[in-house]
């Protein structure tokens, strides 16, 4: 039996606004699109993908699972990041060479250092 990876789902009480930000902020392509659901992938036939499903509930807590990311430059990416709507979060962190940001909806994610 093998298993595929196929996406991540993320919950949003606006699923397309949240999806076109993060097809922005990635570079990645639309490969679905309706009111309730906005689906996202580096290339269309590539995965895994994020999957953005209405929910209409808001986040009521730190996410128990978030997205990691490794830039060539952390600095430069999270300006970026910012620049693009992100803001820096703190969730207990402290000193780590790691930069916590939210996305306009609150998800958490990090930009890795070198």
């Amino acid at each position: 039996m093998a298993l595929e990876w196929e996406q991540v789902i993320v919950h949003s009480s606006d699923p397309v606004s949240l999806g076109q930000w993060w097809a922005d902020a990635l570079g990645w392509v639309v490969v679905h699109s309706s009111a309730d659901e906005f689906e996202i992938r580096p290339e269309p036939d590539r995965t895994p993908g994020l999957d953005f499903v209405r929910l209409d509930e808001e986040k009521k807590a730190k996410s128990r699972l978030h997205l990691d990311f490794r830039p060539d430059d952390q600095a430069a990416e999270v300006a970026r990041l910012v620049a693009h709507g992100a803001r820096r979060v703190d969730i207990g962190q402290g000193d780590r060479p790691w930069v916590v940001l939210a996305d306009p909806e609150g998800n958490e994610f990090c930009v890795l250092g070198q």
